[in-house]
């Protein structure tokens, strides 16, 4: 117990003479960092645009979810977002995931219509981004009933019969978050620049709550105070570099956070520029 005291009480007394040269020793650590685990430029999520169903919800008791379309007006409103992503784009690229319904994979065509083609580098159908399940072909009167129940009880815990709650959206949205980083991870191994690249992602309104709740690590009384995006929405995270450590994370823009309603716009490393002097008395 006596050697750890003295060692904790050298560690207090470190010059700063020695503190800067540990300072400046991280900083070339983040410098490597950065050239060697860049992760990707922005995260943009953008919900679909207005479908059939969205416009009359009696279409769920005769088709199936997944097949619903788009509403001629969600065909505007995809291209208008593809324009506002190519613009975001500029001269870089991006990987585009989308969930497999009809609704979702027709607004993800609209957009890239209007993006140039050599931007792209790949588009995947991801099923575990698809829409919160209600059941098969549905009870209209049902389905209300439980969408009034589900405002009292909670949208994340509540589970709609024969369907889902919300915490098993959130747990399919965990596991993709996860092939993320493996993708981005393969990419460098092919030296791609990660760090001109961006990653989109074209879903629906609750499913991109919940990656937003995950990724950002909000609580669940925060995500009951969360709403849908406007169709055709682009919420955008950005990524955020420490200039001296490198560690880096994504912070929601302004504009898309006052639109979800959302408080939590970034989940920071434990270990910034902040802590950081404090952190390295500690650790050394």
């Amino acid at each position: 117990m006596l050697r750890m005291l003295q060692s904790f009480g050298n560690r207090l007394r470190m010059c700063k003479c020695c503190r800067r040269r540990s300072i400046s020793t991280l900083q070339n650590d983040g410098d490597r960092c950065q050239k060697n685990y860049q992760r990707w430029h922005r995260i943009i999520l953008c919900r679909h645009g207005l479908s059939l169903g969205n416009v009359d919800p009696n279409v769920y008791t005769h088709t199936a979810d997944w097949r619903i379309p788009l509403h001629e007006k969600g065909r505007e409103q995809a291209k208008a977002a593809g324009k506002r992503l190519a613009k975001l784009l500029g001269d870089e690229h991006c990987f585009i995931y989308h969930s497999p319904y009809v609704r979702t994979r027709q607004t993800m065509e609209e957009m890239i219509s209007q993006v140039p083609p050599s931007s792209i580098l790949n588009i995947r159908s991801e099923p575990r981004i698809v829409e919160q399940q209600f059941g098969n072909f549905q009870n209209f009167e049902e389905v209300q009933n439980s969408r009034d129940e589900r405002v009292k009880f909670g949208r994340f815990f509540y589970r709609f019969p024969s369907g889902e709650a919300g915490l098993d959206v959130y747990n399919r949205v965990t596991s993709f978050i996860s092939t993320l980083f493996r993708d981005a991870r393969q990419m460098r191994e092919k030296g791609l620049d990660v760090s001109k690249s961006n990653i989109v992602i074209v879903t629906h309104g609750l499913t991109l709550r919940l990656f937003l709740m995950r990724w950002f690590h909000i609580d669940v009384d925060e995500f009951e105070t969360m709403y849908n995006p406007d169709n055709g929405f682009l919420a955008v995270m950005e990524r955020q570099t420490c200039p001296t450590s490198g560690n880096q994370w994504y912070e929601l823009t302004e504009e898309s956070a006052n639109h979800l309603q959302i408080k939590t716009r970034a989940s920071k490393p434990l270990v910034c520029v902040e802590d950081l002097e404090k952190s390295l008395i500690k650790t050394e």
